[in-house]
């Protein structure tokens, strides 16, 4: 292992002691940084080569180990921050490990390269693991595998990378066991793997699986995985995956022919608790536009059962290279296969900004319904070229983009960037669209004045009064859309799950503190709820949404002070049911209670 770290910024002298992996904040405005450790041979008197590994270098990175001892070749480049960096060697007694980070060149540093985020958090640096191996010759590298539902069961294809010092002509074991408390057969199988001479060989191989059990979402069924084990010699290497196949309906995704309605948040973040606080948030999925997850983080939602939509690191106006993008593309899709909670890919998020300087004196008033039929001048076409540069076994979304954009899924903010929280009508009666993937309001997490990722000037024009109003506002926003998205059958993916500076879009704050948005989307995410459509009083239309796999026979019971009624409702799976309640007239409040074998659901109204 790597014990101690120096670090000094590209152009700079002055050297510091850093943690690895990490993002140094002395080096938060750096354009590079370089990190070096020493370490002796780890190898035993059974080993022929050291490997290196080092994953989430960001963005474009150098690496040698001592002097130029790499590969035989120097130093090693890697700008592809979501792919791990495996190098073999042949260690001296004494080594030197030097790995210099910059900042990214192109368009494709994503979130990490904008003002969405914070400067420590985007520090040059080896953000998500740095290890060191030994191994005899020949070894297995890594294994990749894609699972595929098939009509005779399902099939996983393998591909395995060997590293080899001479020709070889070798057997690989391949063996398949059932994780956890999964009760079902294992297997067996032999692969064959010839090298011409030494160096990395990567092998392709299909292992059928009969009768696999599935891994679902959470909402739909259990988290079934398998453990594949690859065996050459006295080496071994394994992956934990899952069978699961996913298509894109509109606003719901199909998984394993079953259909799942999409409430989903945003992250701007990437701490494994998050993964709690999405499920906490009655989330089924999460969206990671601009920036790539890590393996940790997939790990956690695979056990989960908690869907990712994976964008590339592109964001924002402006042209990127369509060629360099689809390259990334397939890099990010080999790289997340294994993954069964990989949900779908994205491509470019929020390619304009229609609303940016839609702030001043009359904000509201010039921009209150009174919808402009405009369009932008964004081109699609090198999107759509890098969404088919991704494997078609998961849905690619182009485009997520704002009004008069030529998208596949929408990021609308109503009550934020223009008229109120209830113009959700007014605008998807203009700019159709089956699947919010991005909504909500910004609001301080504490008190400050700027932040990253955060428009003062619209908060300024909505909310007044402090952090409470602020959470308020936001509260009310987030409340109102979600629910109007999930009465019309929309996909809803709030934007943000948790800030990353003193305010923000997220339902929580940076450190973790729910605001108050947090309890007002989890109710409105309810997979069963009830919904009113207006709350005008006498005859209110109600909405009960069921997003369970099995049709719902419940009871629908209102309550407004004295008063109270009820109804027994049918809902079919992953639909709605419609009806109309007799609220007084001048009912000041009235809570929509849902009752049924699985349990109860409250949602209140002041009126």
């Amino acid at each position: 292992m790597f014990d101690e770290w120096r670090a000094t910024a590209v152009g700079d002298t002055e050297e510091r002691s850093v943690t690895v992996p990490g993002k140094p904040e002395a080096f938060a405005r750096a354009d590079g940084v370089t990190y070096v450790t020493h370490f002796d041979d780890p190898r035993d008197e059974r080993d022929d080569v050291a490997v290196v590994e080092l994953s989430g270098l960001y963005a474009r990175a150098t690496v040698d180990v001592t002097g130029e001892r790499l590969d035989g070749d120097g130093a090693v480049d890697h700008d592809a921050y979501f792919e791990p960096l495996r190098l073999p060697f042949l260690p001296f007694e004494d080594n030197e490990l030097s790995v210099t980070c910059h900042r990214p060149e192109d368009r494709f540093g994503g979130l990490h390269d904008t003002d969405a985020v914070p400067p420590e958090e985007r520090v040059p640096g080896i953000w998500w693991g740095a290890s060191l191996e030994a191994y005899p010759l020949p070894y297995i590298d890594r294994i990749r595998v894609r699972p595929e539902l098939t009509d005779e069961g399902a099939r996983l294809h393998v591909r395995t990378t060997v590293v080899s010092e001479d020709p070889i002509d070798e057997r690989i074991t391949y063996s398949l066991k059932p994780e956890g408390d999964l009760q079902t057969r294992g297997m067996m199988e032999r692969g064959s793997v010839e090298t011409s001479g030494p160096g990395k060989t990567t092998v392709e191989h299909t292992i059928d699986v009969r009768d696999p059990a599935l891994w679902w979402p959470r909402d739909l069924g259990d988290q079934h995985r398998y453990r594949l084990r690859a065996k050459l010699g006295d080496h071994e290497r394994s992956v934990t995956t899952g069978v699961c196949d996913i298509a894109r309906d509109g606003s719901q995704f199909v998984v394993n022919g079953q259909e799942l309605p999409v409430r989903g948040v945003n992250l701007a973040t990437a701490d494994p608790d998050d993964v709690d606080r999405a499920l906490d948030l009655n989330a089924n999925l999460v969206r990671a536009p601009a920036h790539v997850l890590p393996p940790a983080f997939y790990e956690a939602c695979d056990e989960a059962g908690l869907l990712v939509w994976q964008g590339l690191p592109l964001t924002g106006p402006g042209r990127f290279d369509a060629d360099r993008g689809a390259a990334l593309a397939e890099t990010l899709a080999d790289a997340y296969s294994t993954h069964p909670s990989l949900a779908a890919f994205g491509v470019h998020d929020e390619p304009t900004d229609a609303f940016a300087d839609a702030v001043g004196d009359g904000f509201l008033d010039s921009l209150r319904l009174r919808w402009r039929a405009w369009r932008t001048s964004y081109d699609r076409g090198p999107a759509e070229r890098v969404a088919e540069a991704f494997p078609d076994y998961r849905p690619a979304v182009p485009v997520v983009g704002g009004p008069g954009v030529d998208h596949d899924a929408a990021a609308y903010y109503p009550g934020w960037d223009y008229g109120t929280a209830d113009s959700l009508d007014g605008l998807l009666s203009r700019y159709p669209t089956d699947l919010l993937a991005a909504f909500g309001a910004g609001s301080l997490g504490a008190d400050v004045d700027a932040a990253a990722g955060f428009d003062a000037g619209k908060h300024a024009a909505h909310a007044d009064g402090g952090i409470e109003a602020s959470q308020a506002y936001q509260r009310d926003v987030v409340r109102t859309v979600a629910e109007g998205a999930r009465r019309r059958g929309l996909g809803a993916v709030a934007s943000v799950l948790r800030d990353t500076d003193g305010a923000g879009m997220g339902v929580y704050a940076v450190d973790g503190t729910p605001k108050a948005a947090r309890d007002a989307l989890a109710t409105a995410f309810e997979p069963v709820q009830a919904f009113l459509a207006d709350t005008s009083g006498g005859g209110t239309e109600a909405v009960v949404v069921n997003d369970a796999p099995a049709p719902l026979s419940a009871t629908l019971r209102w309550d407004a002070g004295d008063d109270a009624g009820e109804t027994d409702v049918t809902v079919d799976a992953a639909d709605r049911w419609r009806g109309t309640l007799d609220v007084p007239a001048d009912a000041d409040a009235v809570t929509l209670t849902v009752e049924a074998d699985g349990g109860t659901v409250e949602n209140r109204y002041e009126l």
